[in-house]
């Protein structure tokens, strides 16, 4: 059955992951087109492709009720290639305003005396970046930095962090809370009222 693309959600980029990782040379860059082609004749279904999108724009049918079933939520899907361009909870920051060095953890952090919401991430642990919340829909008003978490794993057993990514809520060096693990738009309410009972008595004074 054949390859899906969702472009959409698909930046069409020639440096596209999922021609990487085929081994056949089903999915190509299309010169003349400037897009991704696919040749089904080539796919054996193998889904590397799919694994390497790191969007979740490329999905392999097996069937084809599976086919009709993921044209149709391609066809539906109303979102479309800014998504991608948006900073969320779980991933690698675009905006570089949010990064800040891990050895910059103590001066900007734990010596300010703002609210700080400092997320701890690293690429292992980034999900489809599109199916994730985007920030902006976290935090308003509150200073908001990102830390890449790699071998270092020490900030992770001070705070006693046991899944990435996690949200830790900082004033005057003090801890205010903590949040673990990947949360899905579906629960970003959910998530927003476990951020208003961390920071309620902070922002209310």
């Amino acid at each position: 059955m054949p390859v899906l693309i969702n472009f959409k959600i698909c930046d069409k980029s020639k440096d596209c992951s999922g021609i990487e990782a085929c081994p056949t040379n089903a999915l190509y860059w299309d010169e003349e087109n400037k897009t991704i082609g696919i040749d089904n004749s080539k796919c054996i279904d193998c889904e590397k492709c799919e694994k390497a999108c790191p969007v979740g724009a490329i999905k392999v049918a097996k069937t084809e009720e599976e086919y009709n079933k993921i044209k149709k939520e391609n066809d539906d899907d109303p979102r479309g290639t800014s998504e991608l361009f948006v900073d969320r909870y779980g991933a690698e920051p675009i905006d570089p305003a949010y990064w800040i060095d891990l050895d910059k953890f103590n001066t900007q952090i734990l010596e300010s005396g703002e609210l700080i919401a400092v997320e701890l991430f690293n690429e292992s642990s980034i999900i489809c970046l599109i199916k994730t919340i985007p920030i902006k829909d976290l935090i308003k008003d509150i200073k908001y930095k990102k830390i890449e978490i790699r071998e270092d794993t020490q900030l992770l057993k001070k705070y006693e962090i046991a899944n990435l990514p996690a949200l830790l809520f900082f004033k005057n060096g003090k801890l205010l809370g903590k949040i673990e693990d990947h949360y899905t738009p579906e629960k970003k309410e959910e998530l927003k009222e476990k951020i208003d009972e961390i920071i309620v008595d902070v922002v209310t004074k």
